[in-house]
């Protein structure tokens, strides 16, 4: 007997996949496999991915909540919809953009070069956007990066027992910092 498979994908940390994982059960799905990693990362990286293309056998069925949780690239959607298809599985899209029980193989890789397209503008534009907000942060003063966790009084501690001569090890099993700390410290004091 034929099974119903969904996979979703989740950028961040900071998204949340129940959205796709609600709309994929409410669509039928069986047995759901996710990841949360980029669509621009290494399929070998999307481990719940790989699993999932290993269970896979002719007559199943795979919904996704659109083509780009595949890849955000046309060539890599291509390839992965085309080692499905070969497979005998068939795949379709909860935005009902792909469904390749009713398509032609034609319109199949139409539609996928579209959507790929798409897909790759869209990381582009993203990724535009990004760029220019960091700029315009940075313009505006906003430091990027994680906060120090270490004092004015700390900074100058570091720097006076460091002109003494003490080696970087001793001065953080002094003050109980770890030495990449006080290494840290003393790169930022001698660049300013």
């Amino acid at each position: 007997m034929n099974k119903i498979y969904g996979y979703w994908r989740c950028s961040t940390d900071r998204q949340d996949q129940e959205r796709q994982i609600r709309a994929l059960k409410d669509a039928g799905v069986e047995v759901l496999y996710g990841d949360k990693i980029t669509g621009t990362s290494n399929y070998g990286d999307r481990e719940e991915l790989s699993k999932l293309l290993d269970v896979l056998n002719k007559g199943d069925l795979l919904i996704l909540s659109e083509l780009s949780r595949l890849g955000r690239t046309s060539l890599l959607m291509q390839i992965e919809l085309d080692r499905l298809l070969k497979k005998g599985v068939n795949v379709r899209t909860l935005d009902k953009r792909l469904d390749t029980t009713t398509m032609s193989k034609e319109i199949v890789g139409l539609i996928v070069s579209i959507l790929g397209y798409a897909a790759e503008q869209e990381l582009s534009q993203i990724k535009s956007r990004t760029s220019e907000g960091r700029a315009v942060a940075l313009s505006r003063g906003v430091k990027f990066g994680r906060k120090r966790k270490y004092d004015d009084f700390q900074v100058a501690e570091v720097m006076k027992k460091k002109s003494q001569g003490e080696g970087l090890g001793t001065i953080a099993k002094s003050l109980g910092m770890t030495r990449s700390m006080v290494q840290r410290i003393v790169r930022q004091e001698v660049a300013v």
